[in-house]
């Protein structure tokens, strides 16, 4: 994974005023409630679901959809997709834009996703991240082959995985370059064609009078005083979710190609969205 992405400075953060505290009063415990509640439906519906189906999951990925729906409903950011997920795709890989991008793409499509290992230390998010099987990686070389092993495990197992091939969280205005290192799982022992990568491209709009950048979370930007920006906020944000054609390892054989497949399908998605 790469290093932090710095980019421009962040906007100055918006004054909340006396109707932002407001939603922050009333929205924060509900979210409480809701993300809580789920992780301990979820926690309890795996005391049975391990045991009989073990690293399979064929109930719980069903709340995290829930959960994370609500989530964005409380927040006010709609969503809108364009083209269709495809069921067959052993993975999905998307840019990466913010905190937000776990919500909205989890809401769409039962996946379990990549993450750094920083997360699992996140209050709420990182609880919620780790009861839904996300796979924690971390940013050293020397863990690679571990890493690669994990992978192959999640992927014969049949678990759809998610991640960003970018390494870092943008602005939300970019598609950083793509880094090749995490498709190699998918090119080990593989003879056949079968494995496909679908891309999708995120696109957040900002609310009117905002900063285009709103919903971006990159730098040194802290998550509290972001998550509290988004919870202020009334309705008018929306993300997009652009499903891309699947890219089979038959068509891009080697993780480099697959790297810039993806990179370019999710690059063309993103600037037609923006255009």
């Amino acid at each position: 994974m790469s290093a932090t992405w710095y980019g421009d400075r962040p906007p100055t953060p918006p004054r909340f005023g006396i109707a932002g505290w407001c939603r922050i009063l009333l929205k924060t415990p509900i979210l409480a409630v809701v993300i809580f509640s789920g992780l301990l439906l979820m926690l309890v519906v795996r005391l049975f679901e391990r045991p009989l189906c073990g690293v399979q999951r064929p109930v719980t990925p069903f709340i995290t959809v829930v959960v994370c729906r609500m989530t964005l409903g409380i927040l006010g950011l709609s969503v809108k997709i364009i083209g269709t997920p495809d069921t067959s795709a052993t993975a999905v890989v998307a840019n990466h834009s913010s905190w937000l991008d776990i919500f909205a793409l989890n809401a769409r499509k039962r996946v379990y996703f990549v993450s750094k290992a920083e997360v699992a230390g996140w209050p709420g998010i990182g609880w919620l991240a780790r009861a839904t099987g996300t796979v924690f990686i971390e940013r050293n070389p020397k863990k690679a082959t571990e890493q690669k092993a994990v992978f192959q495990e999640r992927i014969a197992a049949g678990h759809r995985l998610l991640f960003f091939p970018e390494g870092t969280s943008s602005d939300g205005q970019r598609v950083l370059p793509f880094k090749s290192t995490l498709f190699a799982a998918f090119f080990e022992d593989q003879k056949d064609g079968h494995i496909g990568i679908q891309p999708v491209s995120l696109f957040y709009r900002a609310p009117q009078g905002q900063d285009h950048r709103f919903f971006g979370w990159w730098g040194d930007m802290d998550f509290g005083s972001h998550f509290l920006r988004v919870v202020a906020l009334g309705a008018g944000g929306e993300v997009s979710l652009s499903y891309q054609p699947l890219i089979t390892v038959q068509q891009a054989p080697t993780r480099k190609a697959m790297a810039q497949a993806c990179e370019t399908a999710v690059r063309q998605g993103f600037e037609g969205q923006g255009s």
